[in-house]
């Protein structure tokens, strides 16, 4: 499936079907499933208004879409999943660099980005909203400026518009690639290194439609190149680079070789992992995780404006960085290693 947004028509999202991604489904299913913020039944009342169109024709709610359907819809007339109403909400926010076309943020792990069918209040677009008064006001109605996420779980570097004119820039931005983001992760054992790059299908789970898995037929392209960092023999720090940027790809991506990422429950059992462990003073330590361990540690982009190469880093967070500086210290006494098997 291609997603192509036009130039002539910002507010134009454009989707070509193929036998991947969107053959087979409903028109209603498809479109909310792609259009994040956006309801299936909000969707369908548009769809009968006709501001949705497959093959520049009206179609009904029930259509099943066919391979090489073009499906057009009008942002600008969507409406949010709710009636949703952001109000600004005083969130500390840990700042990187800010001007009048972008802001650049930490985020900590357990904030949600933006408001969902999970959390509708206290995300990081309500804090963005009261320290920048507005965003870029394209996009879908409740993410304001968001070009880009990182979960719930994960911490790390985010860019944010603040115009309409930096948010279209970062938008191809990210679709051409040119966008580099670096992540930390520490991971379940040590992979092989010739594993890397991981490149598969992605496509939403076929029975948990809260997860995403690795398909052999359906789903679209994922690319992540990786490398170890630090080899604990029963854990493993890597620095991992994702060339697309596919839903939970890094966490699917690392589950998928048998390696997830520690506190990762949906992909990575972590509970029932952490009984297997035989060290008690690490298996205590890793039982209270409760969160992945994956932290965006850099972002490279070129500024919307003056087109000049940017980048910024964080730090892991705290519990992340005593969990390595702990495995550290018994990596030195020889106490993983001894236990490795």
């Amino acid at each position: 499936m291609m997603d192509v947004n036009t130039r002539d028509d910002l507010f134009t999202r454009v989707f070509v079907i193929d036998e991947h991604v969107g053959a087979g489904q409903r028109l209603d299913v498809f479109l909310s499933n792609e259009l994040e913020g956006y309801s299936r039944s909000g969707i369908q009342k548009l769809i009968q208004a006709g501001y949705v169109t497959v093959n520049d024709r009206p179609q009904k709610a029930s259509y099943h879409l066919r391979i090489g359907d073009v499906v057009r819809c009008e942002l600008a007339r969507l409406s949010p999943s709710t009636e949703l109403v952001i109000e600004p909400i005083d969130i500390p926010l840990d700042i990187l660099y800010e001007d009048e076309w972008v802001i650049v943020i930490n985020k900590p792990p357990g904030l949600v980005v933006h408001p969902g069918a999970g959390q509708v209040d206290y995300t990081l677009v309500h804090g963005l909203l009261h320290h920048c008064g507005s965003l870029a006001s394209v996009g879908a109605p409740l993410r304001p400026g968001i070009v880009h996420r990182l979960d719930q779980g994960t911490s790390g570097v985010m860019v944010v518009a603040k115009t309409d004119k930096a948010y279209f820039n970062l938008i191809d931005q990210f679709k051409n690639h040119t966008v580099e983001k670096i992540y930390l992760a520490v991971l379940w054992g040590v992979p092989p290194a010739e594993l890397s790059p991981i490149v598969t299908l992605i496509d939403r789970h076929p029975v948990n439609r809260k997860k995403m898995a690795v398909s052999k037929t359906k789903g679209r392209e994922a690319v992540t190149r990786w490398k170890i960092l630090r080899d604990w023999g029963i854990f493993s720090l890597v620095e991992a680079r994702p060339v697309t940027g596919r839903t939970h790809q890094i966490r699917v991506h690392f589950s998928h070789i048998h390696h997830p990422v520690v506190g990762d429950e949906l992909y990575g059992n972590h509970k029932t992992r952490c009984k297997n462990l035989r060290h008690e003073a690490i298996r205590k330590i890793v039982m209270n995780i409760d969160h992945q361990m994956l932290h965006a540690t850099s972002i490279s982009f070129d500024h919307p404006e003056s087109g000049e190469r940017l980048s910024f880093s964080a730090p892991p967070p705290k519990d992340m960085q005593n969990l390595i500086d702990y495995l550290n210290e018994l990596d030195k006494l020889g106490i993983l290693r001894a236990r490795r098997d």
